[in-house]
């Protein structure tokens, strides 16, 4: 939906337009919460591809909390994050391997 949209309510029952409008603000928190944990795996995974251990290893933490967040709020389905937490944890501790190595 974009921004500014009316949403379309056909009855004009007091309950229905509290719906209506509770239904944009939750879409509005969603969008947002859902926006920075894609953001903060993208910016892990770019530090993965780089190869940079150090910020991989600063960044992981912060991801992981964040999408058990997202997972507490409905965000994300449990099972999605934890396959994003796995691989996310996975590439991460290969790098620290490969470079002790």
């Amino acid at each position: 939906m974009a921004q500014g949209t009316p949403t379309k309510v056909k009855k004009r029952k007091k309950s229905v337009l509290k719906r209506a409008a509770q239904s944009i603000v939750h879409n509005q928190m969603n969008r947002s919460h859902r926006t920075r944990v894609r953001t903060m795996m993208k910016d892990l995974r770019r530090a993965i591809d780089a190869k940079d251990s150090a910020t991989a290893g600063n960044l992981l933490r912060p991801t992981l909390s964040a999408i058990d967040r997202a997972i507490s709020k409905g965000i994300l389905h449990e099972n999605t994050a934890n396959r994003y937490k796995s691989r996310l944890t996975v590439a991460t501790n290969g790098l620290s391997a490969s470079k002790s190595a």
